[in-house]
């Protein structure tokens, strides 16, 4: 029984590390790229993927009590909330007229839509 909660323990420990890892890169995503856009993709990809191996590592430490049961709740909310938030800030802010950074190349979503921002020229 010993050995059973050492490799629960270490498989714990991995994805709490490796969540804590996406967390990271996430935040260095939101503070580094350049527009909404791009700052969007960092929190709503890499975010939710860390949250998720956090939450992962609760629930293989605590196993099914209610604190289990809560952080799987939290999964779930977080998995069925976090594309469709970030959707509609990313649709908002192109409605606003957020401007694309300059290494755009193309504005699919405004060819799809009919309402195209001009992308930015790059500097020579």
């Amino acid at each position: 029984m010993d050995t059973i909660s050492t490799v629960l323990d270490i498989i714990s420990v991995f994805f709490l590390v490796v969540g804590l890892i996406f967390l990271c890169l996430g935040m260095l995503g939101l503070l580094r790229l350049p527009d909404v856009y791009n700052r969007l993709h960092a929190t709503t990809k890499v975010a939710t993927l860390g949250a998720l191996g956090v939450l992962l590592s609760i629930i293989i430490q605590e196993g099914y009590t209610p604190m289990g049961v809560k952080a799987f709740t939290v999964c779930l909310f977080i998995l069925l909330t976090a594309p469709i938030s970030g959707h509609m800030i990313g649709k908002a802010a192109y409605s606003h007229g957020v401007k694309l950074c300059e290494g755009t190349c193309i504005d699919e979503y405004g060819l799809s839509c009919g309402q195209q921002q001009s992308v930015p020229k790059k500097k020579k």
